[in-house]
């Protein structure tokens, strides 16, 4: 019995990276529409907060079962069911008439980019291999990063272009033909590829991991602009006992010698462990920044769209850069490329704290420009390495599982980020004043970066 090695050609790539950068770009296109949706749905904090965490949320909870069903059902034919569900749920929070209905819209959204996203990855890893494949990986983190930064640019530009008087909705509508296309090219251009031993699906796992992102999130998104209830103490008290559960059922899984939904014998991989343990505090950082800067810079300094996102712009570019320079670097200076990241960013964020506390609220986007800069710069030299490292031993057959593991790991940070520093920051804006606020949590951001610092000396030296 002869197959052959499906093969991953630039145009298939460019796909499969187009599928990477939608879930990216929309879980932060919204932070710059913020202020226009509670306007036009009179949305209140609580509800906006659930049009960026719902979306978060589910996506987060269903990955790794979307990367199972790929490695049983095909990862090309769940690559399309997850883009044309992409479409038709973005084209549902376009014309959400209400507040609730476009929070229920987001959670099915969230829910078709977990079909799509973990076929990326494992695409990339069954198709590709060698350098082809290190070069894939470093473009995907390049994706990832740019994604996050230009979904923020983007939705400025849409929300004010206001094309045909759609308002914020434009920044829903736009995935619609962007999904057509993409289903178009991957139908001719992404090769079909599936798991040779697919695990069965791990019900109780799943159920489990959903029941800890649940009651850990959900509180401290909802907790303030609720007042603190009864109920967000009761489920952050459950959250803990929920992990513990499933760690206890994944690992008598894993001994029994099933797969389940995130094998403890996976994070017997030094790389998969040590570069999981730098992506949660690097993405709760990340995440948290971009949502207090869209609504410090709207809210704060009084900028329009445009603006607010204009002034992100010199992040994008440097993070670009960095992340294509990162192979080169890498391949001369190994993991330590992450140190030198981490400290080029925290001297980025120090300098914007600086620039905050001197000179708010008059300050101008050309003010920001140095920090900014620098503070992508320092990222982009992070991140594609990082997931390059996180997945260097996973073996192939377990490529789905693996790349889920990670971008659960980093979604559900995203998805934290939002919560603890969005929250920190309203919180302290309330009582002290925006600047302030804004000082305070870039410190706070700084603590994380100079975790996430000392963690990247630990990293395996990772060859070629």
């Amino acid at each position: 019995m002869h197959h052959t090695t499906p093969v991953l050609g630039a145009l298939g790539l460019f796909t499969v990276l187009l599928g990477a950068a939608l879930p990216l770009v929309d879980f932060f296109i919204v932070n710059v529409a913020l202020p226009t949706i509670d306007h036009d749905l009179a949305a209140g904090p609580a509800l906006l907060e659930l049009v960026v965490a719902g979306y978060g949320l589910s996506y987060a909870v269903l990955l790794v079962l979307g990367g199972r069903l790929g490695d049983q059902f095909g990862r090309r034919r769940l690559f399309l069911a997850g883009m044309a569900a992409f479409g038709l749920t973005s084209l549902a929070c376009g014309l959400a008439p209400d507040a609730w209905t476009l929070v229920a819209a987001r959670v099915a959204q969230g829910a078709a980019a977990a079909l799509m996203l973990p076929q990326v990855l494992a695409t990339i890893q069954a198709a590709t291999s060698g350098p082809r494949r290190a070069r894939a990986m470093s473009l995907y983190g390049a994706t990832a990063g740019l994604s996050m930064v230009a979904g923020q640019i983007l939705g400025g530009v849409l929300v004010a272009a206001d094309v045909w008087g759609t308002g914020w909705r434009s920044i829903f509508l736009v995935n619609v033909p962007v999904a057509a296309v993409g289903l178009l090219l991957a139908a001719r251009s992404v090769p079909e590829t599936r798991s040779p031993r697919p695990a069965t699906v791990d019900v109780p796992g799943t159920l489990l991991l959903a029941v800890t992102l649940l009651t850990l999130l959900a509180p401290l998104t909802e907790g303030r602009a609720a007042g603190w209830p009864l109920w967000t103490w009761v489920a952050l008290a459950v959250s803990p006992l929920a992990a513990a559960a499933f760690w206890y059922v994944e690992r008598r899984a894993d001994r029994r010698g099933r797969t389940p939904l995130v094998p403890p014998s996976l994070l017997s991989l030094v790389s998969l462990r040590r570069g999981l343990a730098l992506v949660v505090p690097f993405s709760i950082g990340f995440s948290g920044f971009m949502f207090v800067i869209a609504v410090a810079l709207q809210q704060g300094l009084g900028m329009g769209a445009v603006t607010a996102g204009a002034a992100l712009v010199p992040m994008a570019l440097a993070f670009f850069g960095a992340s294509l320079a990162g192979p080169r670097l890498v391949r001369r200076w190994g993991s330590r490329v992450v140190t030198a990241g981490s400290l080029v960013q925290a001297a980025g964020i120090a300098l914007l704290a600086l620039t905050v506390w001197r000179g708010w609220p008059h300050l101008s986007a050309l003010d920001l420009l140095p920090g900014v800069a620098l503070a992508g710069l320092g990222q982009g030299l992070q991140l594609p390495v990082v997931f390059r490292i996180v997945l260097s031993e996973v073996p192939a057959d377990r490529a789905g599982v693996g790349g889920g593991v990670m971008v659960t790991t980093q979604q559900s940070a995203l998805a934290l980020g939002v919560a603890t520093l969005g929250s920190l920051f309203l919180s302290l804006t309330d009582s002290a004043g925006m600047g302030t606020a804004l000082v305070t949590t870039l410190l706070v951001q700084l603590a994380a970066i100079a975790l996430t610092s000392a963690l990247s000396l630990r990293l395996p030296r990772l060859v070629g």
